[in-house]
């Protein structure tokens, strides 16, 4: 991965109260469904508000298509869409959040934000006047937040 303007902060404590269950046995930090479900849309909430303090502008989450998901989509102050995953791990057990995010998972990414600019309201767009795209990473490691600008890119997966 190609990591361009890390950052890093520490995390509010609301956010580190948030209950994680990281049990030996298991190869991901959530021990169910649910509570991996509303753990997850805690820290997306948390990136958000992160990147609205960096000027970012929200402009939707949790886009969803066939065979692929985008936590969250902003938009930059030069008016590039800024496509999100957040990932969050207790421990740096497998190489901890951004390291978990592989090639296939790229791919899912990379498919949902195409679907995104095939579907979205094109007001006075045509069709090659799509606004440049990045994909970054906010990653929660071990209580501290690490925003990864500009990850990966389209052309890599």
């Amino acid at each position: 991965m190609c990591h361009v303007g890390l950052r890093e902060q520490a995390v509010p404590k609301t956010a580190q109260k948030m209950p994680i269950n990281a049990g030996p046995k298991t190869p991901h930090n959530f021990s169910c469904a649910h509570q991996s479900k509303s753990v997850g849309a805690a820290f997306e909430a948390r990136a958000r508000e992160f990147l609205q303090r960096q000027r970012l502008r929200f402009v939707a989450r949790n886009v969803t298509c066939r065979g692929g998901e985008i936590d969250l989509v902003m938009s930059d102050r030069d008016g590039a869409l800024v496509f999100v995953e957040v990932r969050a791990r207790a421990q740096r057990h497998y190489g901890g959040a951004a390291a978990s995010i592989g090639w296939q998972k790229r791919q899912r990414i990379v498919r949902a934000a195409r679907h995104y600019l095939a579907t979205r309201a094109t007001t006075n767009r045509g069709p090659r006047d799509e606004p440049a795209c990045r994909f970054d990473v906010v990653a929660f490691e071990s209580g501290r937040l690490v925003w990864l600008r500009d990850a990966f890119r389209a052309d890599e997966v």
